[in-house]
């Protein structure tokens, strides 16, 4: 069984357990998801299976976006309601207060992710370090918010909508933005409604598969990859490429390549995988071949 599935992962489970509800769905060992969604969050997240999977690690790398729902005057160690509470404030902010301190976060910023995240240091997970109570000095990373837009607030809560770059933690900007309120603030709610150009209402409900129509709403692949150009090879490249082999700009129509430039490669209808652009040696090399000629 190969292809993708755009779910739509309830509240109350990890990514990783969604991930295994497919597996046994599908009966299908190679299966993949295309970034983390805390238990907390809800929404979209693409799911690979069978060869397909080598294309998770592409997705990985899509801006996404999301609403969050905020809460003034309280902080917790992970970000989110979920944590311990470290702090609580009383709340005076008023609407265009908040308008102005969300101007201080759209564009490209410098973002601390929390301590209870899944990143790692010195090959350790965070969230490991900190159950151990181990302090640990967290490097922050440039992330970009591209839409940081007020959706709703009403007293000690509010909602955001957000659209950023990979890498970007909405509990670590729920909790700056609470900071540079001076107040605090910690995450109730996220849901992701887009990524690598799909919205929340492509997705399936994770309740609603079944062994029997599961099948009925496995896609194409090659929908994960649809803005990356497309490169239309001869059958003898395609055999070239389907056996690990590159070839170079001149046989090809178009030659004008940035470096490094991912390219979906197909032979008719056929989607063959991914190449990119080699412009030292002026090829298209190999990222990762998903299907074969016949």
């Amino acid at each position: 069984m190969q292809g993708l599935i755009l779910l739509s992962k309830p509240k109350g489970i990890t990514s990783f357990s969604a991930v295994n509800k497919i597996k046994w769905l599908a009966g299908e060992k190679r299966v993949g998801h295309t970034g983390t969604l805390d238990p907390l969050a809800t929404g979209v997240l693409p799911i690979f299976l069978g060869r397909a999977t080598a294309l998770s690690g592409i997705l990985l790398d899509a801006d996404k976006g999301y609403t969050a729902t905020v809460k003034l005057g309280i902080t917790t160690d992970t970000c989110d309601i979920t944590g311990t509470v470290l702090t609580e404030k009383e709340v005076n902010v008023t609407k265009s207060e908040l308008e102005a301190a969300l101007l201080k976060f759209r564009g490209k910023i410098s973002q601390v992710p929390p301590i209870y995240s899944a990143l790692k240091k010195d090959g350790v997970r965070l969230y490991q370090l900190a159950r151990e109570g181990k302090e640990v000095e967290i490097e922050p990373r440039e992330v970009e918010i591209s839409k940081l837009d007020l959706i709703s607030f009403e007293k000690d809560t509010f909602k955001i909508e957000v659209e950023c770059s990979k890498g970007t933690y909405i509990r670590s900007l729920c909790r700056d933005i609470g900071e540079a309120l001076g107040c605090g603030a910690t995450m109730t709610d996220l849901v992701r409604t887009s990524t690598g150009g799909f919205s929340i209402n492509d997705t399936v409900c994770l309740d609603d598969l079944t062994k029997e129509n599961i099948n009925n709403y496995i896609i194409s692949e090659e929908n994960a990859l649809l803005y990356l150009r497309k490169i239309s090879v001869t059958e003898k490249q395609a055999i070239r490429f389907s056996n690990g082999g590159q070839f170079a700009y001149e046989r090809l129509k178009d030659a004008e390549f940035e470096d490094g430039e991912l390219v979906r490669v197909k032979h008719g209808g056929l989607f063959l995988g991914v190449g990119y652009a080699d412009n030292t040696n002026k090829q298209i090399a190999i990222k990762c071949v998903i299907n074969q000629t016949k």
